[in-house]
């Protein structure tokens, strides 16, 4: 099949100029909501990085576990920001699994990511309980008034917030300085006592030397081709939970979080060692 074939019609709005880091993520995770720009330059990144996979399948992975760990914590409700394209389990369906009255708002701004969205929760969804907006997270108010505007939530109870490998994409405020962090605040703010952050984010601080000196080459291969993006530090991650407690155990690789909170049916993925997953990650509560 070539790549007329493949690729479907583009969403009103869809960039085919440029790579979507959205788009080639779901291509890393095996998804076909992707055009030929999206994995010309996956191909890249793997022929350069190969760990680019198993990195992106264990941060998916997370999510999973977060979200099945926060369910048995009494959370029933989610708003998942920068969901990308339905890949590989969704919010939703993790939720169901083990919380049928959950109820999930996934928010994106790239279109592709949005439509497909639509579709799933058209097909598998419950409008009563599942909704999709497509918001900016660099605009906090804007996007929370929008998920309120759903009926799904009720922001008053607890919700958890889930932005998973979304902050080191750049957000690029009026000035072009990133807006990350502030907008992440301002989350924080919005949520009632007793909600919970989700977080995750690649940092090359104490990967081994040899990853550090791919998540390099990376990082030039994004900043050049598609979206600027930015490594954390363990510290500078750590800081955007504010004062937010940490759930056990804390700020760690992807595959060590709740480990046993992992689906039977999920693909195994091993490492020489966690720090070759890149991906820092953490859950925070409001006190």
């Amino acid at each position: 099949m070539d790549d007329a074939e493949h690729d479907p019609f583009p969403p009103q709005g869809v960039d085919l100029e440029r790579p979507s880091v959205a788009r080639v993520y779901d291509w890393y995770l095996g998804g076909t909501a992707n055009w030929a720009i999206d994995r010309e330059f996956g191909e890249r990144v793997l022929a350069s990085f190969p760990l680019i996979r198993p990195i992106a399948i264990a941060n998916r992975l997370f999510l999973h576990r977060a979200v099945r760990h926060l369910v048995r914590l009494g959370v029933r409700q989610f708003i998942d920001i920068g969901s990308g394209v339905p890949t590989m389990g969704n919010t939703h369906q993790v939720a169901d699994e083990v919380a049928p009255d959950s109820r999930v708002v996934y928010v994106d701004h790239e279109p592709v990511a949005v439509a497909h969205s639509q579709v799933l929760l058209e097909k598998h969804g419950d409008p009563k309980r599942h909704a999709v907006i497509n918001a900016d997270l660099r605009n906090p108010d804007k996007l929370w008034q929008q998920a309120i505007q759903t009926g799904v939530l009720d922001m008053a109870e607890p919700i958890a917030l889930l932005l998973v490998a979304v902050l080191h994409v750049q957000q690029p405020g009026p000035d072009g300085v990133d807006i990350g962090p502030q907008a992440v605040a301002r989350y924080r703010e919005l949520l009632s006592p007793g909600s919970y952050l989700v977080l995750s984010h690649v940092s090359d601080d104490g990967v081994p030397a040899e990853v550090g000196r791919g998540l390099v080459d990376l990082k030039r291969m994004y900043d050049t081709s598609s979206s600027p993006v930015v490594w954390r530090s363990r510290t500078d991650f750590g800081a955007l939970f504010g004062d937010f407690e940490l759930v056990e155990p804390g700020l760690v690789w992807t595959p060590t979080w709740h480990p046993e909170e992992t689906s039977p049916n999920s693909p195994e993925i091993e490492f020489g060692t966690p720090a070759e997953s890149v991906i820092l990650c953490g859950v925070g509560r409001k006190p």
